[in-house]
């Protein structure tokens, strides 16, 4: 991976935090507010390095927390954790199979709001909890894993339109003796 897949991965973190922030229509329609960053950080793990991992779940994470009431940096670590724990077996996952992604998407989409909520108990805070928070819960995970392949096939198309592909290897060899005239 280049060092311009990183910047449109980085700057996709930073759009999809404000957009969030700024549409809030699906919010009101379904009650909870589903989050672009675990699938961006499943698409992460699974195609770059672990600098890039990181980079994004702290850029993401921080972006979040700035436009949220969460403490901030609390939800670095969830994503980096996502992002760890994908990168360490992605050498295992079936990456370019439509169900690995969703189901992929739908684990980190569940377990990062846990790890935050558990993180903000750890230091704490005491944020809202009740059975709407199971509703958001299910909400965010469905929604994360129906976004997951939609975040693949968007880097896909990113890839193919604005990347170059590498020349193939010439079948000429400097080495070759060319016989000219009758044998």
């Amino acid at each position: 991976m280049n060092w311009i897949n990183k910047v449109f991965i980085l700057a996709v973190a930073v759009l999809a935090v404000y957009w969030e922030a700024a549409f809030t229509g699906l919010r009101h329609l379904l009650g909870a507010q589903i989050d672009l960053l675990p699938p961006l950080m499943v698409y992460t793990a699974l195609y770059a390095d672990m600098a890039t991992v990181a980079l994004l779940a702290a850029i993401g994470g921080l972006a979040f927390d700035s436009l949220s009431e969460n403490p901030p940096g609390i939800t670095v670590l969830p994503l980096f954790f996502v992002g760890l724990m994908i990168h360490v077996k992605r050498g295992l996952i079936l990456r370019e199979q439509t169900f690995a992604q969703f189901v992929l998407g739908l684990g980190a989409s569940a377990v990062a709001p846990v790890l935050t909520f558990l993180f903000l108990l750890t230091i704490g805070h005491t944020p809202l909890f009740g059975w709407g928070s199971i509703w958001q819960l299910i909400v965010v995970s469905a929604g994360g894993a129906l976004a997951t392949p939609v975040c693949f096939e968007v880097f896909a198309w990113l890839n193919r339109s604005l990347m170059h592909n590498r020349a193939l290897p010439s079948s000429f060899r400097a080495d070759r003796e060319i016989r000219r005239g009758r044998s």
